[in-house]
């Protein structure tokens, strides 16, 4: 689940807000409370999910936040802020599980509430967490406490570094690890051509980072980004030279993809040869005629296949974790890939008998 990084700016200078809403918005946080006066000059600024405080105003903000424990008439009312003094004040917050979307948890004293019993509380509950913190560590602790963590926390009045700081945590939040598996490659067959998509995301990727791609949803492989420098062509530390068309790419949520139907605002899953993932935004796919390679890989007695591009830039991950140029591939060496449930309909999985060869 996505955590989410909320900023309290009410109740100062606009030339302050100003500064710390473009630098959340380079950061990936989006949730911002301010003053109703300054709800238009923020949007301006940016794709903004903008909160006040409730006043018994009209308001153009997307939702309010009340502080009372009267939960008045209006469709806007979406959180409610609780201070903390008490094992009653738990109590109520509990009982009031469900009854809005989001609750403000805030106590003076962090070290003798049992956060983790509100957290155990609300795992299955429509009504999501946002703890208020006093500081970046803070954040950190609340965010993983139990594993699992609040579902967001609130930063009050920061400085542009805590938020800088802050979205150096979300992104870092949303890294999920999946299981990797070494397979033995037990053929290698050079093909015609054919359509061959290259996914152009809006990040930089690293060593060691690519996609999940293959011909059965089963069994998808691990290929590499084009970061790494060629004699023959300049990186391109953003483009994962995917396979032809027909193949899947597992995208987040658990989703597979076909490489045909990607386009620019999608997201895809980058992941590492630690099994480490996270969302990327797709900024461009290139689809062009190109000469083919089919790999297979047995591993557990089942075989794998996947067809890429022939050429020296497009690499695997073998079982030490490092990028190998297909070119260089011969029978027996091993290939990280992950091994799924196979039966996928439009992407999500489902109980089925499918046979894919």
């Amino acid at each position: 689940m996505n955590k989410e990084i909320w900023v309290d700016l009410s109740n100062q200078k606009w030339s302050l807000k100003k500064e710390v809403l473009t630098t959340a918005l380079e950061r990936g946080i989006t949730t911002v409370i301010l003053d109703e006066e300054d709800i238009d000059k923020a949007r301006k600024i940016g794709q903004l999910k903008i909160a006040v405080y409730y006043t018994n105003q009209s308001t153009t903000a997307d939702f309010q936040v009340l502080e009372s424990d009267d939960i008045p008439a209006s469709g806007k009312i979406q959180a409610k802020k609780y201070e903390i003094n008490s094992n009653e004040d738990i109590k109520k917050i509990i009982d009031g599980k469900d009854t809005l979307t989001y609750f403000i948890i805030a106590a003076k004293n962090w070290k003798v509430i049992p956060l983790e019993n509100l957290i155990a509380e609300f795992q299955n509950s429509k009504t999501k967490l946002i703890a208020e913190v006093d500081d970046i560590e803070e954040a950190k602790l609340f965010l993983q406490t139990l594993e699992k963590g609040v579902d967001g926390v609130l930063l009050k009045h920061p400085t542009v570094e805590q938020i800088i700081e802050a979205g150096g945590i979300l992104k870092q939040l949303v890294k999920h690890r999946i299981e990797l598996t070494p397979a033995k490659i037990t053929s290698i067959k050079q093909l015609g051509v054919g359509d061959r998509v290259c996914i152009d995301t809006c990040s930089i990727l690293r060593k060691g980072e690519g996609i999940l791609a293959g011909s059965q949803s089963k069994g998808l492989f691990l290929v590499h980004s084009e970061s790494l420098e060629s004699e023959y062509v300049a990186s391109r530390p953003f483009r994962v030279n995917a396979g032809p068309v027909h193949s899947y790419v597992l995208a987040p949520n658990n989703k597979t993809r076909y490489l045909s139907e990607l386009k620019a605002g999608d997201e895809v899953l980058i992941v590492n040869s630690k099994g480490e993932t996270y969302p990327a935004i797709i900024g461009r796919v290139k689809i062009e005629v190109r000469p083919l390679i089919l790999i297979e890989a047995e591993a557990g007695g089942e075989t794998y296949k996947i067809i890429l591009q022939n050429a020296e830039t497009i690499r695997l991950i073998n079982g030490n974790g490092e990028p190998v140029s297909i070119t260089q591939l011969k029978t027996g060496d091993q290939v990280l890939l992950n091994i799924r449930e196979g039966g996928r309909h439009f992407g999500t999985q489902i109980q089925e008998t499918i046979i894919e060869r």
